[in-house]
């Protein structure tokens, strides 16, 4: 979309602008808390163990740590016996593949079972959180409201509305700062030794969230790019700067190209792993300026930081305080998931003055939500965002008002992609480096640092046969 708007110049209403943070806003609070509690917590927290856990003990260890509306003893022991109902029925469900005893576990008994508690309410806040979607995109996931030129849903611009979407977002809120942040700050008192593991060099940010028609001077959440973990050195990051490796990717063979050349040739011969081959991912490998750069979270909050966004630099500051540790523990896997939750808590503080934005265009009598335009008969355009996963970038060429070549390079390809022609590992290559493993048959360390990067790569590891449309697995190694 944006992509197109780039292309075709159109430059949407500032309440189509306003009403784009908010859904975007929103899929940054739902998806921090779906990731952190439902696709991460459990490389930390051992459910078994918390069937060991004192209920007494454990509602003053939550008393203590946060301001969850729920607690008490009674609570705690009504979780523990739904947690060993499901241990003794032996259908643990989304639970069940997970190296429960694994001596990487720290944290004790009670904060075992406290934070299998809140995982149990993150469900259902969870479930709360994603109805901002349908309120002003019909749907999650895959908004239906967003269009080239702005936004259709002109007509739930009320009172009702507006004020429906309020209540959930602060409902939202309130359990980010008063249960999810205070158990990243509880889990990463048992793991500060993750502060310098699972690190990588350099961190790119196409930044998002703008407030005003100009980018990428008004963003909300910066543009920028650091390179050796240097802060001081952040720089603006170029889209002209990007291209893509195929040396090490099941693609037939061609030179580096930005992603306006860019070309997508899947190798004729069986895609399968070959020792010697040097082919060993669909993944492409992006480069910035030649080098691999991590995307997410992680990168958002250091470039912010380092160019002094104020909502950023004051909840980084402060959790660097309250843990004791220095800035340069943000370079590692606890880092990373430190991040994931600092950024939930600035840019969900901010969409409360974007509806107040909103209501007030509004009160003045201003509901433009769409900018009409033509399809030009040829057109480039790239579109620049960074949503919750990372940098995102899609560019497009248009002749004839058809699409010539379209290509994207999304977070997980950033992130996962293998080495390039010169050999440079990808960020998780680099991350996992080093990482001390307990027991290499249960790798729940690898898991730590992977997970915290929100890897969504199924699209890597499918493949379709175009002839017969039959699908192959292939084991990744």
């Amino acid at each position: 979309m944006r992509a197109v708007e780039n292309a075709i110049g159109v430059t949407i209403p500032k309440n189509a602008r306003i009403m784009r943070n908010l859904l975007h806003g929103a899929q940054y609070q739902h998806d921090h808390i779906v990731h952190f509690y439902h696709l991460h917590a459990l490389d930390w927290v051992d459910i078994v163990s918390a069937l060991s856990a004192d209920p007494k003990k454990t509602a003053i260890l939550s008393e203590n740590v946060s301001n969850a509306p729920w607690g008490g003893s009674a609570y705690y022991k009504s979780v523990q016996q739904r947690l060993q109902t499901f241990v003794d029925s032996g259908q643990l469900g989304p639970l069940n593949n997970a190296y429960w005893g694994h001596p990487a576990y720290k944290l004790p008994p009670e904060a075992n079972l406290m934070a299998s508690a809140h995982y149990i309410e993150a469900l259902r806040l969870q479930a709360k959180a994603v109805r901002m979607h349908a309120i002003f995109g019909a749907k999650n996931p895959h908004l239906q409201s967003l269009v080239v030129g702005g936004i259709t849903s002109v007509k739930d611009l009320t009172p009702d509305r507006i004020a429906e979407f309020l209540y959930i977002w602060k409902e939202t809120q309130e359990f980010v700062k008063n249960v999810y942040i205070p158990d990243i700050l509880a889990v990463a008192s048992f793991y500060k030794d993750w502060g310098a593991i699972g690190g990588t060099s350099n961190f790119l940010a196409w930044g998002d969230l703008p407030l005003s028609s100009k980018e990428p001077e008004s963003l909300y959440m910066p543009r920028g790019v650091i390179m050796k973990q240097n802060l001081g050195g952040v720089k603006m990051a170029e889209q002209d700067k990007v291209t893509e490796h195929v040396t090490r990717s099941w693609y037939e063979k061609g030179s580096p190209k930005h992603p306006y050349k860019g070309e997508t040739r899947p190798l004729k011969e069986d895609p399968k792993y070959r020792p010697g081959s040097g082919k060993y991912s669909w993944i492409k490998a992006p480069r910035y300026e030649g080098e691999p750069c991590e995307v997410g979270p992680l990168a958002r909050v250091l470039v912010a930081y380092a160019k002094g966004q104020k909502d950023i630099k004051a909840v980084v500051d402060s959790t660097l305080k309250k843990l004791g540790i220095p800035v340069g523990a943000l370079f590692s896997t606890l880092g990373r998931t430190a991040a994931r939750g600092l950024e939930t808590i600035a840019i969900g503080d901010a969409m409360e003055g974007w509806v107040m934005e909103l209501v007030g265009n509004i009160k003045s009598g201003d509901t433009k939500t769409y900018q009409p335009w033509t399809m030009p008969d040829s057109a480039m355009g790239v579109g620049l965002n960074d949503v919750a996963r990372g940098s995102l970038g899609h560019w497009i060429k248009i002749e004839n008002k058809k699409i010539k070549n379209y290509q994207y390079v999304v977070p997980s390809t950033w992130n996962l992609g293998p080495r390039c022609e010169k050999g440079k590992l990808g960020p998780v290559e680099e991350a996992l480096i080093g990482t001390p493993i307990a027991d290499p048959k249960r790798p729940v360390e690898v898991l730590r640092t992977v997970h915290s990067f929100d890897p969504c790569i199924a699209c890597a590891v499918h493949i379709i046969d175009p002839d017969s449309n039959q699908v192959y697995k292939i084991k990744i190694l």
